[in-house]
């Protein structure tokens, strides 16, 4: 009984703490998108050229790719809440400066400093989650954490707006910076629960002994696997929600309302399938049975869109759908990785498969520009379900149980 009251007692501060981070990780995705509403405002200001002004986010994914798997490193060895406190203040200061400063090469260096803070973000995250959420919750967790990122980027372009209204462009980025001090100061006051420190503190000292061991695992093949998956799917996602609308008009005549309509459903119904997909994780052990599946129907789907023109309900219907399947994979996706993981290593683990992110995201425009350029906007729906299917021998062959301390 006094195992039961302690554990109990516990829920409160281990909720406080889960939920400021994934308050920080809305916020990470809200300052990703800051460019992207802001980005005529910004390129008129600087009298630069598209292709100038992407700099900065060439150089932001550059550094975050390069930076990561070290920061988990670090993140493991030293303790992930002040790290990600630490990156949550670097990223905030950076674009303030950005803001701030009348200089485009300044914008650009903040951007990569940025990336710096970045880099803190996924392997803090889910280290913290991975030792503080309980174990028969971990999966819906993980879905709040991702939810709370994908909330983060719906609610960036209409705020940010709202503020260059009011305020300019520079404005709207001191303004983010803002609300990233807030989320900062929620952060701040949320300490790691005492009774449960000697569990991450196990796991430091292990990182601390293990150092060479932790860095080889790496070089398995479950984890490689793991990253690319992660290469693959930012790669399908990615290109298929940046081209959806000119693929779509440009294959099918879809009007221009219709086919943004189709994005909504498609981004919302992938929220709503991330908050699915935690239920089904803490319910099911079989993590890689409901990824592949997610994978195969969203592939399957995507497929359809391209090679038939379809009604306008059933074209939203159907994205719909594609993009709620696919959000039901990401819970069990970070399941997966977890359970490849040895438990002094989830911030170098995390931090590493995490970098397909961005690896993905340097990949996908120009391959995808490249088919719209040249005429194939079928071939964008069609690539995209390949790789989704493709992905999904990623998960066959690189998951495997293991048994967690």
């Amino acid at each position: 009984m006094t195992q039961a009251i302690s554990v109990h007692a516990l829920r409160p501060a281990e909720s406080r703490l889960i939920a400021a981070v994934c308050a920080a990780h809305m916020m990470s995705h809200y300052y990703m998108l800051l460019l992207a509403p802001l980005f005529a405002f910004v390129r008129a200001d600087f009298k630069v050229s598209y292709t100038e002004l992407a700099l900065a986010l060439t150089v932001f994914n550059v550094v975050s790719g390069l930076l990561q798997t070290p920061v988990g490193f670090i993140v493991d060895r030293f303790g992930a809440r002040m790290m990600l406190i630490a990156g949550l203040t670097v990223a905030t200061i950076a674009y303030a400066i950005a803001g701030i400063a009348n200089s485009y090469w300044v914008f650009v260096a903040m951007y990569g400093l940025g990336g710096v803070g970045n880099t803190v973000f996924h392997p803090a995250n889910y280290s913290l989650l991975s030792h503080y959420a309980p174990k028969q919750k971990i999966g819906q967790v993980f879905a709040f954490h991702s939810f709370a990122g994908i909330v983060g980027s719906a609610i960036a372009p209409p705020t940010l707006l709202y503020m260059q209204h009011l305020f300019g462009w520079r404005g709207a980025y001191v303004g983010a910076s803002v609300i990233g001090l807030i989320v900062l100061a929620v952060l701040i006051a949320q300490p790691e629960p005492e009774t449960v420190e000697p569990h991450a503190a196990r796991a430091r000292a292990k990182a601390r002994a293990g150092g060479g061991s932790t860095w080889s695992v790496l070089l398995t093949a479950p984890i490689l696997l793991n990253l690319a998956y992660f290469v693959l799917t930012s790669i399908m996602g990615g290109g298929l929600n940046t081209y959806l609308v000119v693929a779509l008009g440009a294959l099918h005549a879809t009007p221009v309302g219709i086919a943004n309509m189709a994005l909504t459903s498609l981004l919302a119904f992938n929220a709503l399938g991330v908050l699915a997909g935690g239920v089904l994780a803490g319910r099911t052990t079989h993590h890689a049975v409901v990824a592949a599946s997610g994978l195969a129907v969203g592939g399957v789907v995507t497929a359809l869109v391209g090679l038939f023109s379809l009604p306008a309900a059933g074209l939203i219907a159907l994205m719909g759908f594609s993009g709620f399947c696919v959000g039901a994979t990401y819970p069990s996706r970070d399941m997966m990785v977890r359970a490849v993981t040895p438990s002094g290593a989830y911030g170098l683990v995390f931090g590493f498969v995490s970098v397909g992110f961005n690896i993905g995201a340097s990949i996908a425009p120009l391959v995808y520009g490249y088919l719209m350029d040249n005429g194939a906007p079928r071939a964008v729906f069609l690539l995209s379900a390949a790789v989704s299917i493709l992905c999904i021998s990623t998960v066959t062959f690189g998951f495997s149980k293991r048994q967690t301390a």
